[in-house]
């Protein structure tokens, strides 16, 4: 008698799970056509990656998407543009796009970047940008008798910062005043590091300084010693740099290898 009940519930378990409806099954269905759940999830992925949260009421939208699209292809399947040449155009290069973004993806995933490779590159920060920072400003002008005559100017008791702004041709300065921020002196051209690194704070370039830019007349406001984020500040930013580092290298060595005739 149990054995003949055993035999009963699996056989109304069977039937029942056959008997789920086909919305159960898949996202909905279209004009009697299923819509499989892969695809949603897919736009889930998808949306996760960008960094947004799934909320029911992306998921809301994200199912309505799903729908819209099938509603469209099965339109655009009843005229019969699959056929064109068009469509066969696009569909080729989004399966290029596709395969090269896996190749990648995966090279990435076999070669990731290590931490010993991330404090080399850090250390190597470190020793460019150690010692002192400057903080100067500059007027920027295309000749050298312009520029002598800002400096005859400032000399009489002219304002710096208001003849950049009227004057200097580095837009990005000139509009504060001739003010470009605290800086290691090698971020510069060697001439602009060099007359800088000479200056005593709070003095101007007595001669005009010639680099590939034009004429500068340059001033000294500040000096300290750097301040150097730490390993863990900017670790993900080397990582990002170093893994774009790495693919660029991979795909110059493919190309480098291709036989091209």
């Amino acid at each position: 008698m149990k054995q003949k009940l055993l035999s009963g519930l699996v056989a109304a378990a069977l039937l029942g799970a056959l008997a789920v409806p086909a919305v159960a099954q898949n996202l909905a269905v279209v004009n009697g056509k299923a819509v499989p759940k892969e695809r949603a999830e897919m736009l889930k992925q998808q949306v996760e990656r960008s960094g947004r949260p799934i909320t029911p009421e992306i998921e809301g939208q994200i199912k309505e998407e799903v729908i819209a699209r099938e509603i469209f292809m099965q339109e655009a399947q009843k005229r019969g543009l699959e056929a064109s040449a068009d469509y066969k155009a696009q569909m080729e290069l989004a399966r290029q796009t596709i395969l090269i973004r896996e190749l990648f993806a995966d090279y990435q995933k076999t070669h990731p970047v290590t931490d010993e490779e991330i404090k080399a590159e850090y250390d190597k920060f470190a020793a460019a940008n150690a010692g002192k920072e400057y903080k100067a400003s500059h007027i920027l002008v295309e000749g050298e008798d312009e520029a002598k005559s800002i400096i005859a100017a400032l000399k009489k008791g002219g304002k710096f910062d208001e003849i950049a702004k009227k004057q200097s041709k580095d837009p990005g300065s000139g509009a504060r005043g001739g003010d470009l921020g605290w800086a290691n002196p090698g971020s510069y051209v060697p001439e602009f590091s060099e007359a800088l690194t000479k200056l005593e704070k709070g003095k101007t370039t007595q001669e005009p300084v010639k680099s590939q830019f034009g004429w500068h007349i340059i001033r000294l406001d500040d000096t300290r010693e750097a301040e150097l984020p730490k390993l863990d500040e900017v670790k993900p930013q080397i990582a990002q740099q170093l893994q774009q580092q790495k693919l660029m290298k991979y795909q110059e060595d493919l190309r480098a290898k291709a036989k091209v005739e």
